[in-house]
């Protein structure tokens, strides 16, 4: 059993990365029902040990694209400062309610990612309009209260609004996201340490397996349409919140 589990970690890790890898981000929304549906955490825990995976494989793409000269270190700063602030307020927000009623908003959250990603085009270069440092401190506000309450990246959330608001070519946004992304991940961390005890033996199984999932999904994105791959996993994202939604509103005695 124990090596069963070991390598369900492990596929896991390697699936949460290649969807990081593909995509760019949206990946770390799949991170919390994994953990707790088959790694067996609670919300709690899960919502956890996502910001420590989600902080660390993004840590490893942003140096990548720091190599690349593909970073706004201003914006990254103040979007991701605002945003660790926020984080590590909302952090313990998640402790007031039940997992239950966790679940149920991180699926009417994943339903709302699924129907952006489905409805919004993907954001090109020519969209981007400068809004100034005000859109950029109220972008990183928002960002970092899903962050640290739910225990998402928002890289889906974060890349639109570094082109179209503060106005950072495309690939620029996805390096910039991913040193905001780790930033955030940090403060809610560090804001969850008194709650849920962590598995570090399990966190590093899914960031070594992630990391080597996100190089191969980097290799894949050239031979798959961005387009389809993007609203290919927004559908996934939709149904599986469509499962989660059932499957705690049945526990909770709400129907049925």
């Amino acid at each position: 059993m124990i090596f069963q589990q070991i390598f369900l970690d492990i596929l896991l890790g390697f699936g949460i990365g290649l969807s990081l890898g593909l995509m760019g981000g949206g990946g770390s929304i799949l991170t919390v029902p994994a953990l707790v549906y088959f790694v067996g955490q609670s919300p709690q825990a899960a919502v956890t040990a996502s910001l420590v995976i989600v902080g660390i494989n993004s840590s490893m793409g942003a140096w990548l694209h720091r190599r690349q000269g593909t970073l706004d270190w201003k914006v990254a700063l103040i979007f991701g400062g605002s945003g660790m602030a926020a984080a590590y307020i909302a952090a313990g927000w998640s402790q007031a309610f039940s997992p239950t009623m966790l679940m149920l908003l991180f699926a009417l959250l994943m339903l709302a990612v699924g129907a952006f990603m489905v409805l919004r085009p993907q954001p090109a270069d020519t969209e981007a309009r400068r809004h100034g440092l005000p859109v950029i401190i109220l972008s990183g506000i928002a960002v970092g209260i899903l962050t640290g309450f739910l225990g998402v990246g928002g890289g889906f959330l974060i890349v639109p609004a570094l082109v179209m608001l503060v106005g950072l070519p495309m690939r620029q946004a996805v390096g910039t996201s991913l040193v905001i992304i780790a930033m955030n991940s940090l403060a809610g961390f560090l804001g969850h340490m008194n709650g849920a005890a962590v598995d570090f033996q399990m966190i590093f199984l899914f960031v070594g397996a992630g990391i080597l999932g996100a190089l191969a999904g980097a290799r894949l994105c050239g031979i798959v349409p961005p387009e389809a791959l993007r609203k290919g996993f927004a559908v996934f994202v939709i149904i599986l919140a469509v499962f989660l939604l059932a499957d705690n509103l049945l526990h909770s005695g709400w129907i049925g």
